[in-house]
This record gives structure tokens, sequence and C-alpha cells, in this order.
């Protein structure tokens, strides 16, 4: 079910500071994105390959979908046709990947790459020796259908607000230092963190895109 003042609250928070809010539609029936798309709602989030792939013929061809989960290198294939953006892309290897699967659908494909900010082992994410090799390398730059749109990263899951503000302010720190690094496939304009929890804290150290799921469709199961 969908809390629809919630997300009418969102909306007048988040619209006029420029943040993007990605509804993440993980575990959630086709009728309640289509609920939230009916109310003006575009950008979905969604973590799981294989329920992407069934949702998007369901509903209307313009929803922006992000893929927002740990995407395995073999699994690209399958988006590669529609995603509009990935997040979470934490090496090369799979940087690789995504350019060679839009070649073949003839996409340029918008891409994160997600940086280690947390104190919690379960999180993925390039360190920051790893993401200047990344944004450098000649390799990234042969890359002709990715665009790196920018940075992404998750808090640790803690009360404790200094030390989220912390980690939220490494990330903007890294993307300030890349900020000048514009290449033709480098654009880093996206510092997307913070999610239904913490989200006014991230917009406050500058996050431009959030991920709010539970605030909008409930506690998942």
């Amino acid at each position: 079910m969908v809390n629809t003042e919630a997300y009418q609250k969102l909306r007048s928070e988040l619209d006029p500071k420029g943040v993007t809010l990605v509804a993440v539609s993980k575990i959630k029936p086709v009728s309640d994105i289509k609920q939230l798309y009916d109310l003006g709602q575009r950008d979905f989030g969604e973590n799981y390959v294989q329920e992407l792939v069934e949702k998007q013929p369901q509903l209307p061809a313009d929803i922006r979908w992000h893929f927002i989960g740990h995407l395995q290198s073999n699994k690209v294939k399958y988006i590669a046709p529609f995603v509009h953006l990935i997040h979470g892309v934490d090496g090369q290897k799979l940087l690789k990947e995504i350019n060679k699967q839009a070649a073949k659908v003839n996409r340029v494909i918008p891409v994160l790459l997600q940086v280690y900010i947390a104190k919690e082992e379960s999180k993925f994410g390039l360190d920051a020796a790893e993401l200047e090799e990344v944004l450098t390398s000649a390799e990234t730059a042969s890359f002709r259908n990715i665009r790196i749109e920018g940075l992404m990263g998750m808090a640790s899951f803690t009360e404790n607000t200094e030390a989220v503000r912390e980690e939220f302010s490494i990330l903007k720190g890294l993307a300030d230092r890349w900020a000048g690094h514009i290449t033709e496939n480098i654009q880093l304009r996206t510092l997307s963190f913070g999610m239904s929890g913490d989200y006014p804290l991230a917009i406050e150290e500058g996050s431009n895109m959030v991920r709010i799921g539970s605030l909008l469709f409930g506690a998942r199961n």
C-alpha cells in the first residue's frame, strides 16, 4: 500500500532542492508502482535483475528504471536494453561488461561508481585509491558505451547520526575532489546517498539523489 501523503511531503521537500527521488520498489507489486506513477513519480529502483525484468514490460515505457542492487556481470545483458541508471558499479570488470552489453544494444548506459564509506564489511564499493584508478585509467577512457554520471554510497546501519554524517562527508569530499575531472564519458553530476531513515542528513551533506522505500511503500516483510 502506497503512503500517498508521505510521497507528496517528500516531493515538496526534494523538488525545490533539485534532489531526485528514486522510489525503491523491490518486492513491491506492479499495482503499487503504478499508483505512484499515477501521482507523477517516474524514477523507480529495483535490487534484483529477475524482478526488474518481469516488472518492466508490465508498466509504462517512460519509467526511468534504476538498478540499485549488487549487479553480477553475467546479468548485465538482461537490463542493458532499458535500464536508465546503474548504481553501485564497484569495479573495472563490471564497468567493462556494462560497456560491452550497452554496445550490443547501441546504447550509452549511465552508471554511478559505488564508494565504500561504511564501517560494515557487508557493504560493497571502491576505496579512494581504487576510485582514482577507475577514473583515470586508459581502459575507462576507451569505453564508448558507458557514462560515469557520479558517485554513490551507503552509510553504516546505525542510529549514531554523527557517524553517518562523517561517512557522508567522506563521499562528498571525494566527489568534490574529482568534480573537475570531466571527459567524454565521465561527468560527475550525481551524488547519490541517503535512504528513508537518513535522507534529510544526506541532503544537508550534499546528496542530490536519494533512494526511498519504506517511507513510501511501508516496511518490507
